[in-house]
């Protein structure tokens, strides 16, 4: 049981398990404020209001859904500038303490 107890220890499984957690839960706030403000503003910007996840493109019979690749791509880039300005701007790199050589 020591033995069991060291590697948890050691290998910052509980630190893990709360990051994972936390990154749940950003995740959904990150998709809230993409789905229930960013896509209302470039829904009207393309001129469809309602939506834009559902917007395609006919194209010699199949549908090309170019709205979902859109808000894909827009949650990928508002994920990408949280974790920039988290780390950067915050300096929260430096909450992150190296680990000591022995």
């Amino acid at each position: 049981m020591k033995s069991f107890l060291d590697f948890i220890r050691e290998r910052a499984v509980v630190g893990l398990a709360i990051g994972f957690i936390l990154g749940g839960a950003v995740s959904q706030l990150v998709n809230s404020f993409i789905n229930d403000m960013i896509n209302p503003v470039v829904g009207l910007l393309l001129g469809q209001a309602h939506g834009l996840k559902n917007a395609s493109l006919p194209f010699f019979g199949a549908e090309i859904l170019w709205g979902n690749f859109l808000v894909t791509l827009i949650n990928f880039v508002i994920m990408a500038m949280v974790v920039f300005f988290g780390f950067k701007v915050l300096r929260l790199e430096k909450l992150d303490k190296p680990k000591e050589s022995k």
